[in-house]
């Protein structure tokens, strides 16, 4: 949607909230009319991305083409879809322009690079997955031997004609570049984190730094520039992102999610306490704050919404809601052969252990890891019994909407949950091992910010989870969580209203 159109939206969002929910918006009105909040309409409510520091302006780099193809950063991150872009989003678009909107470029808007833009089949993962192709190098120095067992399009691995460099395609989803401001890790490998982010004293230079240099490789690569933007530039672009903040702001159910005593939406977002570290679960917390595993407290005061019964009011839907975020805390999972986890000293490598979804979501009200802790857990691998030795994660992964992905088959590492013993295994994305030439990063990548799900589906890095019901029927079934029907309905509630 374009962001100059978005003030058209207010009379819809009268329509959709009736006198007394335009009336709880009244807060909300003068950044609707400055363009500093940009709204989208999702498949359950209004998603709402703010810009803290002024309006959203076009004029910004962010929206210019810097390289040689068309494309800007706003080609694939969007205001109206939390800063990401959707299939749906994809397919109109191809629909429009016959593939020739900048967003289907050859260089990895196409299953591969010599795919031509008419060729609609060959542009099959964006259009049904909104996945973007990620050329990665394999490191010369890896720990391990790579190959390739299922190569769906041609170009899983082979020699870069340009770089003459052996080179692994992978796939995965476009991260929001809005609440950038709490990251842990930049991309899902961490790839672009020159600079560490786990200190306090040192988050915000070192986060400038990484995204200069996202911003910079970007250009380059996905954009196809043949100049170097400028320091000025790049730098534009990261204020722009550090200034977003993007949630959830209506639900078609509960109504307004900042109202009764709740605070969602990305107003009340981009007020929320963060720090390296805040509540980690491994008990690194700057401040030795002991780990709290309610971590999500945006919906407390709905607990009781269902006992209240007012015509303006939306009163089961805001205790299912409720409901949900007391599940996300509390409900009960048993964690294993989880690299990062399993095989963490931190945790003297447990079998198995329990624990919930704040495990691992233990950044209060955001939703990531306040820590850099990519993990495997399991969605990177297939549900074909012969390529998977674990039946639960066979059974999970047959929970999802898996795209047909390329599977490698890596050779000569240790087994990390056997010591001693040598594994072979297979993946359709070796995640941060394919940067680090590491044995002990495979599979592994970080767990994203959860705010503003409800606009940017598909999800998991690589798209296999269609909506939010199966990712929790996946969660359900990896980690064995024995969730109701009415559970699981409230789960998907809750994350909507991210």
């Amino acid at each position: 949607m374009n962001i100059n159109k978005l003030p058209a939206l207010r009379p819809v969002l009268i329509g959709l909230l009736g006198s007394a929910g335009a009336a709880g918006l009244v807060h909300a009105d003068p950044l609707l009319l400055n363009r500093q909040l940009a709204l989208g309409i999702d498949a359950t409510g209004i998603v709402g991305t703010y810009k803290v520091d002024g309006p959203i302006d076009k004029h910004n780099e962010f929206f210019q083409s810097l390289g040689t193809n068309g494309r800007s950063c706003s080609t694939c991150h969007l205001a109206d879809q939390a800063m990401s872009f959707t299939p749906a989003h994809a397919q109109l678009l191809y629909a429009e322009t016959r593939g020739a909107d900048p967003l289907f470029a050859s260089v990895d808007g196409a299953n591969c690079p010599e795919v031509a833009a008419k060729n609609r089949a060959g542009h099959s993962l964006l259009l049904n997955n909104g996945l973007i192709r990620i050329p990665m190098a394999v490191p010369p120095n890896a720990q391990y031997s790579i190959s390739v067992v299922h190569d769906p399009y041609g170009c899983a691995l082979r020699i870069d004609p340009g770089t003459k460099v052996l080179t692994a395609s992978v796939y995965r989803r476009p991260l929001p570049t809005a609440n950038v401001s709490f990251l842990s890790a930049v991309m899902f490998d961490g790839r672009e984190t020159l600079q560490p982010l786990s200190s306090e004293a040192t988050f915000e230079a070192n986060l400038r730094t990484d995204l200069v240099h996202q911003a910079l490789d970007a250009t380059l690569n996905h954009a196809q520039a043949s100049v170097t933007p400028s320091d000025a530039q790049l730098n534009s672009i990261v204020d722009f992102e550090l200034a977003l903040f993007a949630g959830q702001i209506w639900d078609n159910q509960a109504g307004l999610l900042g109202d009764g005593g709740a605070s969602g939406g990305p107003i009340n977002l981009s007020g929320e306490l963060y720090y390296p570290g805040i509540n980690d679960t491994l008990g690194a917390d700057p401040n030795g704050i002991a780990f709290n595993p309610v971590s999500m407290t945006l919906y407390s005061a709905w607990e009781n919404a269902g006992a209240a019964r007012r015509a303006d009011y939306r009163p089961n839907a805001r205790a299912e809601i409720a409901a949900g975020e007391k599940l996300f805390n509390s409900a009960p999972m048993t964690i294993s052969n989880v690299r990062g986890l399993n095989d963490n000293a931190a945790l003297n490598k447990p079998t198995t252990f329990a624990g919930t979804c704040a495990t691992c979501h233990d950044t209060p009200n955001i939703g990531h890891h306040s820590l850099p802790l990519p993990l495997d857990i399991g969605v990177g691998h297939t549900s074909n019994p012969s390529f998977e030795p674990d039946p639960i994660v066979v059974a999970a992964v047959k929970q999802l909407s898996e795209p047909d992905l390329p599977v490698f088959l890596i050779s000569g590492c240790p087994n990390p949950f056997n010591a001693g013993q040598a594994e072979s295994f297979y993946t359709t994305d070796p995640g941060k091992a394919l940067f680090s030439g590491n044995c002990a990063d495979f599979n592994r990548v970080k767990g994203p910010i959860l705010r503003g799900l409800a606009a940017r589906a598909p999800y998991f890095h690589n798209g296999a989870a269609a909506n939010l019901r199966e990712l929790v029927n996946f969660y359900n079934q990896r980690f064995q969580m024995s969730l109701s029907e009415q559970q699981k309905t409230e789960l998907v509630a809750f994350l909507n209203s991210l």
